[in-house]
């Protein structure tokens, strides 16, 4: 099974990307991640993609589908993926969807840890209260900047989903445990 885990930062796709990892198998694929790990191997599309950063430029959709395709063609990709980080355009959906109908895959849900935001900046903005540390993206003006840019870059690739109904969205504002659940029940029901 493949599915895109969307969210404004700090929703939880991380802690619900690494259960899903742990419960069903699937392998969580971060693009961000994807493309550091390019860099420092040097590898062709790597030294691509660090003269095109050095220069301010994103990152051309081809090659991050190519990297996508590259990796979920990986012996541990095997039980499926979690996208993370892509598609945050209608136009890279379209892209990702024709490359993976060519491998015979699809994505077969998008879920959306759906969060009410000023519950979210607080939450976050406590965090540093249960673990004595505070991260540098935690303070409540950075998680505002965080939460604007998700809105524009990633929120509108949303219809696109919820046209051919893979979207499903789910309130991320429960606890850990019952949003896993949520996803759990979700998954379980497209897989029968």
């Amino acid at each position: 099974m493949n599915i895109i885990l969307l969210g404004p930062p700090g929703a939880g796709k991380g802690t619900q990307a690494k259960r899903l990892e742990a419960n069903r198998g699937m392998k969580q694929i971060s693009t961000g991640d994807m493309l550091r790990a390019e860099v420092k191997a040097e590898t062709p599309i790597g030294r691509e993609v660090k003269e095109l950063m050095a220069k301010g430029h994103f990152v051309p959709d081809p090659i991050i589908v190519q990297m996508i395709e590259n990796r979920i063609a990986q012996p541990d990709c095997g039980e499926g993926v979690i996208l993370d980080g892509f598609p945050r355009t209608e136009s890279q959906a379209e892209v990702l969807d024709s490359m993976l109908k060519e491998q015979g895959l699809k994505i077969d849900a998008v879920i959306l840890l759906d969060v009410d935001e000023e519950a979210l900046v607080k939450r976050l903005s406590e965090r540093q209260h249960e673990d004595g540390s505070r991260r540098a993206d935690d303070h409540p003006e950075v998680i505002h900047a965080r939460l604007e840019v998700y809105r524009k870059q990633t929120a509108p690739i949303l219809p696109y989903y919820e046209q051919n109904g893979r979207l499903k969205r789910i309130d991320g504002m429960q606890d850990v445990e019952a949003v896993g659940k949520a996803i759990d029940a979700f998954l379980d029901q497209i897989a029968s």
